[in-house]
């Protein structure tokens, strides 16, 4: 069993702090004294995006759904929870430099199935797939998240209202529910890769 990690400790409650934007290219590095002010003008410069929000993920039990091809889906999971406590890295893209969302997501896809993939979160949400209903999620389908409309974070769906994402600096890969409180709030569609 994988252990779940990453909600950061205000005495006896957790709480789920933000994700950082995912929209960065491979190779972006920045001084950490600038994070703020970088991240602030990464949101700040967001712009478009689906207005549509489907229903969120409420607290439920989550129905097991068989992937259409199970040997690559199960591929996909198992590599990314193998990836479980790797750091946070804007910009990454690998195991041994770290990973954001959608260097995680790329990485992933492509160690496994030779896929490629967009770069960014949003570009990846704007891939020509049919939306998934949250009733209908399969291991290996992205989940993505964001706000005022905008995609700026990404996932994969590991079954049982779990995924697998690289959240935000000082963090690590970790696994996170979908009802979780600021991931529900979030939550913007899924994506299949895996017919």
């Amino acid at each position: 069993m994988v252990a779940l990690a990453g909600s950061m400790r205000c005495g006896n409650t957790a709480r789920v702090t933000e994700p950082a934007d995912c929209q960065q290219r491979p190779g972006a590095h920045y001084r950490r004294n600038a994070l703020l002010a970088l991240s602030m003008a990464l949101l700040a410069a967001c712009g478009g995006g689906q207005a549509l929000r489907p229903a969120a993920p409420a607290a439920q039990a989550w129905p097991a759904v068989a992937p259409a091809d199970p040997a690559r889906a199960n591929a996909v999971l198992m590599r990314a929870i193998s990836l479980v406590g790797t750091p946070y890295r804007y910009g990454g893209n690998t195991p041994e430099g770290g990973f954001d969302c959608s260097g995680l997501v790329n990485y992933v896809y492509r160690d496994m199935l030779d896929l490629r993939l967009p770069r960014t979160s949003r570009e990846l949400f704007a891939m020509p797939h049919a939306p998934i209903a949250t009733d209908r999620l399969a291991g290996g389908d992205l989940v993505f998240f964001g706000s005022d409309g905008n995609v700026s974070h990404v996932g994969i769906y590991v079954g049982e209202g779990r995924f697998v994402h690289a959240p935000s600096s000082g963090g690590t890969v970790r696994l996170d529910r979908l009802d979780g409180h600021w991931w529900r709030d979030h939550y913007r569609g899924a994506r299949r890769l895996l017919n």
